[in-house]
């Protein structure tokens, strides 16, 4: 979590950072998320993918070389945020479109089974996703057929400057999966392992045959929708948003257990990140002629 508010961090204080989508506020989900996935199973993610793509092991190098356009990165510079992806290392990918990675999911999900492979995927959302006709399609599909999906929504409770009651109807987005009589779990998303636990027993019966499942983790965004939005939230309502880091969270409960080492572990993530951004900017970017290059 500390590695993804920093890298972030050093990102947007840049002038070239590009336009992005940032996971400060919600770390716990995408990592709690990814502890309980082994190197079997694929994560999708929306197009807010710097958190989750870090989550799952992908050098914080070449993802900040993807964001910033070079070749080093895991798609030369090419895919960006809206479409991060390093399969090879359990990272599907990320999609911009909202609730665009939901069928594609349940595909990956589907050739799994089709395999015999006992790998699971995660697909992991926003709660705008919930209000597109791709998600009850997905749960349909998914439960009919038992599919190895974990479907995962970061409830911020903001879709861009809509508040999220004034959207969708359901109290909580996880019965949502009810109808199609898939588990649908609502955890706090500000607590990583609240999430873990929870990701962890629907990720154990996915992967025994069982079929899909819901989990919505209640999170906060720390910051404006995008690098290019203004926040319209006011400063009061920041402020106890911000209260609520799940960073400071962990570490208070360990500290309470006699750990010392959040000063040391904070001087390491620095410089990992430090040490990302000069390899990020020692790269080259593409050539023009790998315009059209992997294009379809």
């Amino acid at each position: 979590m500390m590695q993804i508010r920093a890298f972030e961090g050093a990102l947007s204080a840049r002038p070239d950072h590009g336009f992005q989508l940032y996971s400060s506020g919600e770390e716990a989900v995408a990592v709690g998320l990814c502890a309980a996935l082994s190197a079997d199973d694929q994560l999708f993610s929306s197009g807010r993918s710097i958190g989750p793509a870090l989550a799952r092991g992908l050098e914080p190098g070449a993802v900040m070389a993807e964001l910033l356009g070079k070749v080093a990165g895991p798609n030369r510079g090419k895919g960006g945020r809206g479409h991060l992806a390093k399969p090879a290392a359990g990272f599907f990918g990320a999609h911009a479109v909202v609730g665009g990675n939901l069928t594609i999911a349940a595909g990956a999900a589907l050739a799994a089974q089709v395999e015999g492979r006992l790998g699971v995927v995660a697909c992991l959302f926003g709660d705008g996703a919930c209000g597109s006709g791709a998600l009850h399609e997905t749960l349909n599909i998914a439960t009919l057929w038992r599919l190895p999906l974990l479907l995962v929504c970061s409830n911020n409770q903001m879709s861009v400057s809509t508040p999220v009651a004034q959207a969708l109807a359901p109290q909580r987005l996880s019965d949502l999966a009810a109808p199609f009589g898939a588990p649908g779990v609502t955890v706090d998303g500000m607590d990583v392992l609240a999430v873990r636990r929870a990701a962890s027993e629907l990720v154990r019966r996915a992967r025994a045959g069982e079929g899909p499942a819901f989990l919505e983790c209640v999170s906060e965004r720390f910051s404006s929708h995008s690098s290019s939005t203004r926040e319209t939230r006011s400063a009061e309502a920041m402020a106890a948003i911000r209260a609520r880091c799940p960073i400071d969270r962990l570490a208070g409960a360990l500290a309470a257990h006699g750990w010392p080492g959040r000063a040391e572990l904070q001087a390491e993530v620095d410089a990992e990140i430090r040490a990302a951004v000069a390899f990020a900017d020692a790269s080259p970017y593409p050539d023009p002629a790998e315009a059209l290059v992997d294009v379809v």
